[in-house]
């Protein structure tokens, strides 16, 4: 099998025209397609149209009638999400955020892996321009390390669990409750203009460059990255203090990093809506605001951020004029800075 490239000529898992070798596509499937979505749905013990909905959640099209395009594992996925209703965890409504939320993660996760293979393997492909072997090497690529990233996959998947079970008891609210949060964008200045300057490679290092360093500061004060969207990182924290410290040393190191543009922030604090991952509320919007009005280099706050802070030596705040930006007529910024009880770092 390990020198069969043809290409599969039904659908790939889930509609569309399949381009990946037939020997990929079992590698990645864990077994060769079996089954109609019908057939599927059937083994599965679920309607064809709820199995449809739960394809569509999960990101892919539905295939035609007569493609065979399921495998012995698509029908065992089946089961273990209808399995979660059936068993009085979920109701539909959850069945199907859960297979959303899974999937947009895995979506953005698996784009990047593939993108870094395909690297790996042009790199050790310099001379060849066979695109058999081409193909060939990047299966057994796949093969070596596909093993080894569902190890680590499972097992940071498992320490966030953790986490997120430790942030959730240390609070008294519901799930569906807002509670107190500090929301804060952190926003690469001229970055339209930087880009058209740059190739696509160079782009690439920079966003890379920016995205470790914001992490690194975010997670070392104690913060959490929600999601980076080209040259903007949004991030939380569960105090004003904390908050002010990423905020503070996100301007610091990315401007410390040669050649890289200053950032504007944006923090406030207040009650947010946590649901599938992200965070959602008039915070949150307003945390935005703060960002597109900041100047380079700074950092501006929202009224309840600032009172939190009122009293804290390693933080200063200057109350800022008035402003009137979408959805809030009367914003008032100001301006963080740090105090003479911190030490700089």
């Amino acid at each position: 099998m390990a020198g069969n490239t043809e290409r599969h000529a039904p659908a790939d898992q889930f509609g569309g025209g399949s381009q990946v070798p037939r020997d990929a596509e079992e590698l990645l499937l864990g077994g060769p397609p079996r089954y109609t979505r019908a057939q599927a749905a059937e083994r599965a013990g679920v309607s064809v149209e709820r199995a449809n909905r739960l394809w569509r959640s999960l990101g892919f099209a539905a295939p035609g009638d007569a493609d065979v395009v399921f495998t012995d594992a698509d029908v065992d996925a089946l089961r273990t999400v209808t399995g979660l209703h059936d068993a009085g965890v979920a109701d539909l409504n959850m069945e199907l955020a859960l297979t959303r939320a899974v999937a947009q993660a895995m979506a953005r996760l698996t784009e990047w892996q593939v993108e870094m293979l395909r690297e790996l393997v042009a790199a050790q492909m310099t001379d060849s321009g066979d695109a058999d072997a081409v193909a060939q090497a990047g299966l057994a690529a796949a093969a070596a390390v596909l093993p080894g990233v569902e190890r680590l996959q499972r097992y940071v998947w498992r320490r966030h669990l953790l986490a997120a079970g430790d942030r959730m008891l240390a609070t008294a609210t519901q799930p569906s409750e807002p509670a107190p949060l500090a929301v804060g964008f952190a926003d690469i200045v001229g970055f339209t203009s930087l880009s058209r300057g740059l190739t696509e490679g160079r782009l690439a290092e920079f966003l890379e460059a920016f995205e470790d360093s914001a992490a690194s500061v975010v997670t070392d004060r104690g913060g959490r990255v929600i999601k980076t969207v080209g040259d903007e990182v949004m991030f939380v924290a569960d105090t004003a203090g904390a908050a002010a410290d990423i905020g503070l040393g996100l301007a610091d190191r990315i401007s410390a990093l040669d050649g890289r543009p200053d950032l504007r922030i944006g923090l406030a604090y207040g009650p947010v809506l946590r649901r599938l991952g992200d965070v959602y509320g008039t915070v949150v919007n307003l945390a935005s605001r703060l960002t597109a009005l900041a100047r380079p280099g700074s950092v501006l706050v929202d009224r309840e951020l600032a009172l939190a802070l009122d009293d804290d030596p390693d933080y200063r705040v200057t109350k800022l004029r008035r402003v009137s930006v979408r959805g809030f007529a009367h914003l008032q910024p100001w301006l963080l800075r740090r105090g003479s009880g911190a030490d700089g770092s």
